[in-house]
């Protein structure tokens, strides 16, 4: 499995008790939709590798998950740090106008009046207001991902149409924001 075909689900913190549990933090919007898991990948030495679940119990966006064949505190210390990974082909398809912030990664922006902006290189999520970073002209510029702003979502051309706030662009290039 490549790493490029999946999505990560979160990563492991930390051991759980003394049989080979690892607790795991989940980054996903609903994380009991992965209640029925059978098995990841995990990310050691840059390779996915497959792990097989023995038994996951979900509270909120953290997890305790038993893989087959890690039986020890010490082998499960081993995966502290791992990512977590799935196909995107489990995840379920979108609506037209909606996306995964992982799938936008590298879209080209298209804004009604500026034309093409640029690439899309990260989705900073957060709480309040998740942000779309897009490299133009030099300069990462951060824009929020609102209903308001990004009109279509092509993902044949990898493209997302947006209509950008009146001075967003000129706010990341006048003198003061220069660095």
């Amino acid at each position: 499995m490549r790493k490029d075909d999946c999505f990560q689900l979160g990563y492991v913190i930390k051991p759980h008790g003394l049989k080979g549990e690892v607790s795991i933090l989940m980054d996903v919007d609903f994380p009991e939709d992965y209640s029925e898991m059978e098995s990841v990948f995990l990310e050691i030495d840059r390779r996915l590798v497959p792990f097989f679940i023995e038994s996951i119990s979900i509270s909120g966006n953290r997890a305790i998950i038993l893989f087959e064949d890690i039986q020890t505190f010490e082998q499960a210390g081993e995966l502290k740090g791992c990512g977590i990974y799935l196909p995107d082909s489990i995840l379920p398809e979108m609506a037209e106008d909606q996306f995964y912030f992982h799938e936008i990664i590298g879209f080209a922006v298209t804004d009604e009046h500026h034309g093409d902006i640029g690439e899309i290189t990260n989705v900073y999520a957060s709480g309040k207001q998740d942000l779309l970073a897009i490299s133009w002209k030099g300069h990462e510029i951060l824009v929020p991902v609102s209903d308001d702003i990004i009109k279509q979502v092509d993902r044949e051309n990898q493209v997302l149409k947006v209509i950008l706030p009146d001075g967003l662009l000129e706010i990341y290039t006048t003198p003061d924001n220069e660095n």
